[in-house]
């Protein structure tokens, strides 16, 4: 069985993900995410995070997603979207969203070396800024 045929057979009609909803994650992520990445205490924060602290704040914005997407959300569907390897295409997008989207400003603004932050606390404060990141962008794909 081919990948397209695999793709073709789980498109569902009822519930596209399209280029619209792609725009409208990074939107939401963009603007709440704008004010933390020039925050002195969160870039402070993410110089004190452990690993355990990091992975706990990742999962959390897994989990936050999710829950946006698919809890408060009460007509969207988890089982009938469409899907690659049985995670649907919305909730990749937004994980790429919320995390795409904090290290793309970060680079761009140089935020890392106006903190002077190395490798593991630009890590740190990524795991940090994206949960709020998801939910700026779960809310408006939900939203809209």
């Amino acid at each position: 069985m081919s990948l397209l045929k695999v793709l073709r057979e789980n498109v569902s009609e009822k519930y596209p993900f399209g280029t619209d909803d792609f725009f409208q994650q990074v939107l939401g992520s963009i603007i709440l995410i704008s004010p933390f990445i020039f925050t002195e205490e969160v870039w402070r924060i993410a110089s004190n995070m452990s690993a355990v602290n990091t992975s706990i704040m990742l999962s959390f914005t897994f989990l936050v997603g999710h829950a946006v997407l698919y809890t408060a959300k009460n007509d969207r569907d988890w089982d009938k979207e469409r899907k690659i390897l049985g995670i649907t295409f919305r909730y990749i997008s937004l994980m790429g969203v919320a995390f795409g989207t904090v290290v793309f400003m970060i680079l761009v603004t140089g935020a890392h070396g106006t903190f002077n932050a190395g490798v593991w606390q630009t890590v740190t404060a990524v795991s940090v800024i994206s949960v709020f990141s998801v939910i700026g962008a779960a809310v408006t794909d939900s939203l809209i």
